[in-house]
């Protein structure tokens, strides 16, 4: 029986799935690896004749600062809505994207980040990155049409309620792409 001779590639295999198993370097790698897809991934417009409709609701929230809000979804403002979590690599390697976008349209599209995390590991983890975005607490149950079983999972809503973008998935929200879907529902 002859003896298999160990490769390098063995070697890099062996540790990789050891880093994988590690639970302090296995999210860091899980990010990297999503920031690639963000990087090629531009979110999905759907076709018109699959695009579902919210009917215009109140969603009660929590902010960061503990005040209890009410944001109008599907009210005559478009809304880009998102369920994350700050221990998901997919939702972790989008952020910044979404940031991004949020700097340039926040004042016009109606930005609603919605985590069932602990208030106090949220603001822990918001202020590490340096992200200014307006995150929530839902108090409420999600409407049906936007129950999803995956984070992230995001929205792009228009003025009038109907669902144009659902993206389930790390994906590059600072797209050009998606900067000019949200000129062309603002107009």
């Amino acid at each position: 029986m002859k003896k298999r001779k160990i490769k390098i590639s063995d070697i890099i295999f062996v540790v990789f799935i050891l880093l994988l198993i590690i639970p302090q370097t296995r999210t860091p790698i899980q990010v990297a690896v999503n920031k690639l897809k963000v990087a090629v991934w531009s979110p999905s417009i759907q076709d018109e004749g699959n695009q579902n409709e919210v009917s215009p609701f109140q969603y009660a929230v929590i902010d960061l600062q503990g005040n209890t809000k009410s944001i109008g979804i599907g009210k005559g403002r478009v809304t880009f809505l998102s369920y994350w979590a700050t221990w998901c690599p997919p939702c972790i390697a989008e952020l910044p994207g979404i940031q991004e976008l949020y700097k340039d349209y926040g004042g016009k599209v109606n930005f609603v980040l919605l985590t069932q995390e602990e208030p106090e590991k949220v603001q822990r983890f918001v202020s590490k990155k340096g992200y200014e975005l307006p995150i929530y607490f839902p108090q409420m149950q999600t409407p049906e049409i936007l129950e999803e079983n995956s984070i992230p999972t995001n929205y792009v809503i228009d003025a009038n309620g109907k669902i144009i973008i659902k993206e389930t998935g790390a994906a590059d929200w600072n797209s050009k792409k998606v900067r000019k879907l949200l000129d062309e529902l603002l107009k």
